[in-house]
């Protein structure tokens, strides 16, 4: 059985359209008039116990909003959900106590209460015993290097003091399943590196199933095998992460140093990125890039040559560019035949 499971999830939002002046004011006390917005529009799929998987699409694009549905905060509009068996917003404490949502915009520990006594509020809350909770706690804080700042009121703690501390907090119970929105944002480089590495430790000791967002691409690429990108809330790509390349990537990189400047022509190989007298960066077809490797060695004596692949975040912000064109498009063609 999948640890999460979607089908056909939608949520419809409806929202007032107010009407300018003193007399649309008036015409809204009356009769209003709503706008209907999908916010996830008939997303489908499931994961496996253990599986690490990437859940990313630009803003707006539905990602949140599924999570919350996932996690019962929400009633969806339409379709079905499972996480661990158990039917998400039916709420019941079985499933909570199996489950964490951890929201990186959003503080979950107690503002002005020493981060310790904040995790003692959880241990109350899931009824921890109090030996696993110490040794939970020691655990994770020796993981996450924040023993010493037990004592340390919540608000003065750093920002990345303080997600380390909301992870502690979501995981005291030993979930199966963990949600993340987002954990990295606004975090120092240093701070990211360790609540990555945390994160595949953790996923690699527990085996727990978990479901990450997240706009940092470089925690997409080191975590996660899987990804699903969603856009305007619908699911249009679920698979591994390197089949993202494999289908998406149409061009490669190609870094040429030369041993003395040249003067050629570059710009009919391709697209020229960065030009220098000696050095020369173009992003050429997929097709093409045996042809312009030799191309490009007959220019001259060369030191140097690479060939690489486009950046990831890269290949990303295309999809979702070119999957808002088509979703324009649609609206456009909706719009015409009504």
């Amino acid at each position: 059985m999948p640890a999460v499971e979607a089908r056909n999830l939608r949520k419809i939002y409806r929202v007032y359209r107010k009407e300018a002046g003193v007399l649309g004011a008036i015409k809204g006390l009356i009769h209003r008039r709503y706008d209907e917005t999908a916010a996830v529009d008939g997303v489908s799929f499931s994961v496996e116990p253990g599986e690490f998987v990437g859940f990313l699409g630009p803003n707006g694009a539905g990602k949140t909003t599924t999570l919350k549905m996932l996690s019962g905060l929400v009633q969806p509009s339409g379709g079905e959900a499972g996480v661990l068996g158990f039917v998400p917003w039916e709420r019941r404490n079985a499933m909570k106590r199996q489950f964490s949502l951890l929201m990186g915009q959003k503080n979950a520990l107690w503002w002005d209460l020493p981060a310790r006594e904040s995790l003692e509020l959880n241990r109350a809350i899931y009824g921890i015993e109090r030996a696993d909770f110490d040794r939970t706690v020691g655990d994770l804080t020796a993981m996450l290097d924040v023993r010493d700042k037990l004592g340390v009121m919540v608000r003065e703690l750093s920002l990345g003091e303080r997600m380390k501390f909301e992870l502690i907090a979501a995981l005291l119970h030993h979930p199966k399943v963990l949600f993340l929105d987002e954990p990295t944002i606004g975090l120092d480089v240093i701070s990211q590196k360790k609540v990555r590495e945390f994160l595949r430790a953790y996923n690699e000791r527990s085996r727990i199933t978990i479901l990450l967002t997240s706009h940092y691409m470089q925690d997409i690429a080191e975590l996660c095998e899987r990804v699903i990108l969603i856009d305007h809330g619908r699911l249009f790509f679920d698979g591994p992460l390197e089949s993202v390349l494999d289908r998406f990537a149409t061009t490669k990189l190609l870094e040429v140093e030369f041993a003395a400047p040249v003067s050629a022509d570059f710009t009919p190989l391709g697209r020229v990125l960065e030009r220098e007298p000696s050095r020369v960066r173009i992003e050429v077809p997929r097709h093409c890039v045996a042809d312009v490797c030799r191309e490009l060695l007959a220019c001259g004596p060369v030191t140097d040559f690479s060939v690489q692949e486009i950046p990831i975040e890269e290949i990303i912000r295309q999809v979702f560019s070119a999957e808002q064109g088509r979703h324009a498009a649609r609206k456009n063609a909706e719009i015409s035949g009504a």
